[in-house]
């Protein structure tokens, strides 16, 4: 857009539609285009450094991203995760943080929540706390339900 490094280019592997809607997390590697809605998490096979995420705008996802490169120009509502690039179009909404290496944002572009540049990013994985890892500050809604009864 400004002359700077452009992502990475690569081809799309997997395309979600318009009109589709996916429940549950989805893992890819390579490309995915996403014009549908995912309610879940998105995030990089562990071996796919150069994977890249583009969201239309009609696409929307309902949960965190966690990739190395990004092109969204649709919704988001959850975190993103931006370990290389992460490429904001004019019709791109986030409600979440935003953790990123390199930042392009048009104008138009809305990031309702805090930005963090990271220039050490590491690509993080959705956390999988089991019962005895979990912090003894959080509490699970059943423990709750349980000890109320």
């Amino acid at each position: 857009m400004f002359g700077s490094k452009k992502i990475k280019s690569s081809k799309i592997d997997t395309l979600v539609g318009q009109g589709v809607e996916v429940t549950g997390d989805v893992k890819f590697q390579g490309g995915l285009h996403l014009d549908g809605t995912i309610k879940g998490n998105v995030i990089t096979a562990d071996d796919a450094e150069g994977s890249v995420l583009v969201v239309s705008d009609r696409g929307r996802i309902e949960g965190d991203v966690h990739v190395a490169y990004a092109v969204i120009n649709g919704e988001v509502a959850g975190n993103v995760y931006a370990s290389e690039k992460l490429e904001l179009s004019a019709h791109a909404r986030i409600s979440g943080n935003v953790e990123y290496n390199l930042l392009e944002m048009a104008s138009g572009a809305e990031i309702n929540g805090t930005m963090l540049h990271n220039a050490d990013a590491v690509k993080r994985q959705v956390p999988k706390l089991e019962k005895e890892e979990t912090p003894a500050n959080v509490h699970h809604l059943d423990d709750t339900v349980a000890a109320q009864s």
